[in-house]
């Protein structure tokens, strides 16, 4: 590997690229990363790590309200955004800084500019330098998709709503995913009159549909607004700043901010992939086998590039599966069966293994127990809000198949139901557990 600068150069330091490079450092190799914004990547810098301080601030606008009902004698509050906003800026600061840090104690060269692939083994910086590499990894995840059509210019997207100077009063946020049912929760409790518009008439594609459902009578009852089967047609800007936003199917809407939460691409553009050969994917996606290479012997890529599955976790065990795997000696692949995930909407989502319509797919017959009440606390603060648990079993062994869950602090308790679903532990083995007492989470040892 002398014949190098470096035994693995990454483009791009988010959770997957960090991560490779740490741990391919840990062991010996001389590695370096380029990054054109910041250290860390989507989910530290404008994603799910801001998203979810901006959830716990909008808990509060329910929690306080419920809290009289508990004896709390509560005065009139006021919400401070430009606070909020700050505070999580000013943790993203930080977090920025852990993680160069992180990658500067493992001796990894940081070079903060863009990175092109200009050879098999080489890239050249925006500076003109160029490093040679044995290895090279892209790691330079993914951004919300922007739909075309007249006026789209006026809208924002996820990596913005973190910088408002104000909450908009009225906000379309387009997009019917974890991303756009995140944000309508989020700015609802901040006090915007939300709507939610969505080509199709489904929210949440891929998760169970008692569930979804649950989610969508809960919205609806909060006072969100749904206009379903609608595509954009125009955007037009008025002369005091409002749009009025045009779509198929429904009346002309008039509101203050436009989100589009419609997905989201790979970050294939102007990295030399093309001119050196790597093979794309329909969406644009770098393909990779189960080693994360591509059909470059000598390039990799991981995490949302690759466009398999756009989580965060999956990401950093792609990254640390290829350092162990190509520098730790260590030959590793990544399982990508149940992985459980999570929907930090108002009030959360979370699950596990397949959904009852994918169980009866793949296995015919099988068996569905649930529990569906009112936490004990919605009780008392006079919250008529329910929760759902489902799990889902084959039919003739009763083992789990998938678990998932609508309800307060779902995401905290899946983690472990995960941890039996994926051992493969069966319905009996739930109900040989004793249950905690009074507890939410005692639901799922005692299904029917």
């Amino acid at each position: 590997m002398a014949d190098f600068d470096y035994d693995l150069f990454t483009i791009g330091a988010g959770s997957g690229g960090v991560r490779a490079s740490r741990v391919a450092a840990a062991h010996g190799a001389r590695v370096a990363v380029a990054e054109e914004f910041r250290i860390g990547g989507t989910c530290v810098i404008r994603g799910c790590v801001p998203k979810k301080m901006l959830v716990y601030g909008a808990h509060f606008a329910e929690d306080l309200e419920d809290a009289k009902q508990f004896g709390w004698e509560i005065p009139e509050c006021r919400f401070d955004w430009i606070k909020l906003r700050d505070n999580v800026l000013g943790d993203v600061d930080r977090l920025n800084g852990l993680y160069t840090q992180t990658l500067e104690n493992n001796k990894v060269t940081i070079f903060h500019e863009r990175a092109t692939i200009t050879g098999p083994n080489e890239v050249t910086l925006a500076s003109g330098a160029k490093k040679t590499a044995r290895y090279i990894l892209v790691a330079t995840g993914a951004r919300p998709h922007v739909p075309s059509f007249p006026g789209h210019e006026h809208g924002i997207t996820s990596n913005e709503a973190f910088h408002l100077d104000a909450i908009p009063r009225r906000i379309l946020i387009a997009g019917a995913g974890y991303i756009a049912n995140e944000f309508a929760g989020i700015f609802h409790q901040f006090g915007a009159k939300v709507t939610l518009m969505n080509r199709s008439d489904q929210l949440l594609r891929g998760y169970d549909e008692s569930v979804r459902d649950r989610l969508l009578q809960i919205s609806i009852t909060k006072g969100i607004d749904f206009r379903f089967n609608a595509a954009f047609e125009k955007i037009e800007k008025n002369a005091d700043g409002s749009l009025l936003v045009h779509m198929t199917g429904h009346e002309p809407l008039e509101v203050d901010c436009v989100l589009f939460a419609t997905g989201r691409v790979p970050n294939v553009e102007g990295l030399g992939l093309a001119e050196v050969g790597v093979e794309l994917g329909e969406r644009g996606e770098i393909a990779v086998d189960e080693n994360s290479r591509t059909n470059i012997d000598s390039i990799y890529a991981v995490g949302d590039v690759t466009d398999r599955v756009q989580l965060t976790p999956v990401a950093i065990r792609e990254g640390q599966a290829f350092a162990d795997t190509i520098f730790g000696g260590k030959p590793t692949t990544v399982d990508y069966a149940c992985i459980p995930s999570a929907v930090f909407s108002h009030p959360p989502i979370a699950a596990v293994g397949l959904t009852e319509a994918k169980a009866m797919q793949q296995y015919g017959s099988v068996k569905v127990y649930q529990s569906d009440f009112r936490p004990m606390k919605n009780v008392v603060a006079h919250r008529h809000e329910r929760s759902l648990y489902k799990m889902v079993c084959e039919a003739q062994t009763e083992r789990v198949l998938g678990i998932h869950m609508i309800g307060p602090d779902a995401p905290e308790i899946m983690q472990l139901a995960a941890v039996a679903v994926k051992a493969g532990l069966t319905k009996a083995d739930f109900d040989a557990t004793v249950a905690i007492h009074p507890t939410m989470s005692e639901e799922l040892v005692l299904l029917k």
